[in-house]
């Protein structure tokens, strides 16, 4: 087997300052049997706790290890970018900082990388998370998720994942995409896998997780298969679309401008009207309006602008 020149561990924090002490050391045992040089970014989402306090202790304590502070909380996508951004490693390897995911699977996921994979995605499954408010939610979005995209896995909301730098570092994530990235890679021909890993029972803290998600989930699902079917040609998805209404408003109005002028028949109180001019004006705005916003929106990001402002960062990894 042969390990990678360097990795990052990267690990967004939200209000985990009871889990961070242990996770350091469990990551740490993990990666000192590793032939490789490695480093890990913990990123503090903006936490109301004394995670920030815990992670200075951490960063002074030892070498290898950054600490990122985020103005506020903006969520994890956000966190993880900052992490991407500032990692060095060949490879990156991303998970939570609740305890549940294991560190001592990060060798397993360097295997299956080597194998040829641009990216291994963990699949919790013996997950020990609740069954009615987690576990079943989760199997629904992710055969919906599997389907629809056609990148087929298990378990998309494992945040233990193993990328290889320059494969992560292309894809642009903003909003609420972490969870998609295999399928977001897939778009540029990225390699694929997952394997088994294992999952704890969440020992301290509260859950950031749960039934309400499910809603953002989908909304972020329809935006993945737009991206992934139409990312290059999205006229074909709101055009056809807007050409459908508009082409049945047309008919509707070509058809009362007949009965009008032809058959004489007053048209002031036919609701038809109505219907067909609102047919072409929501199938001229189906060209613009939605297109426009996510077109400007993956602009906005490409240009340089971060979801995320950083407020402190310390220590020294790879790059320093």
């Amino acid at each position: 087997m042969a390990y990678p020149d360097s990795m990052s561990v990267v690990v967004p924090l939200y209000n985990e300052e009871e889990n961070v002490g242990v996770l350091h050391r469990r990551i740490r045992r993990a990666l000192e049997g590793l032939d490789l040089r490695w480093e890990i970014i913990y990123i503090n989402d903006g936490s109301t706790d004394g995670t920030w306090r815990k992670l200075e202790e951490i960063v002074r304590a030892g070498p290898g290890v950054v600490g990122i502070s985020l103005r506020r909380n903006f969520g994890q996508t956000a966190a993880m970018s900052a992490g991407f951004e500032r990692a060095w490693g060949e490879v990156i390897v991303t998970m939570d900082g609740d305890l549940q995911n294991d560190p001592a699977d990060i060798p397993q996921l360097l295997d299956k990388l080597d194998e040829g994979c641009d990216i291994v995605s963990g699949w919790r499954k013996d997950r020990k998370d609740a069954l009615i408010s987690r576990r079943i939610p989760s199997r629904i979005a992710n055969w919906l998720i599997a389907r629809l995209t056609g990148v087929r896995l298990h378990d998309y909301g494992c945040s233990l994942k193993a990328y290889r730098s320059e494969v992560i570092k292309e894809i642009e994530l903003y909003g609420e995409l972490h969870r998609f990235i295999p399928a977001l890679a897939s778009m540029v021909g990225a390699r694929v896998a997952e394997i088994p890993v294992n999952h704890f029972p969440r020992a301290g803290g509260t859950s950031k997780y749960g039934i309400s998600r499910t809603p953002k989930v989908v909304l972020d699902l329809l935006l993945v298969r737009f991206l992934l079917r139409f990312r290059t040609r999205p006229i074909h998805l709101l055009g056809g679309m807007g050409l459908l209404l508009g082409g049945a408003g047309f008919g509707i109005t070509l058809y009362l401008t007949i009965l009008k002028f032809c058959f004489g028949e007053e048209l002031s109180k036919r609701p038809l009207l109505i219907i067909g001019v609102l047919f072409i004006l929501v199938g001229t705005q189906l060209f613009t309006t939605g297109l426009l916003a996510e077109l400007l929106i993956r602009a906005y990001y490409k240009d340089g602008k971060r979801p995320y402002w950083v407020r402190e960062t310390l220590g020294r990894g790879l790059g320093q």
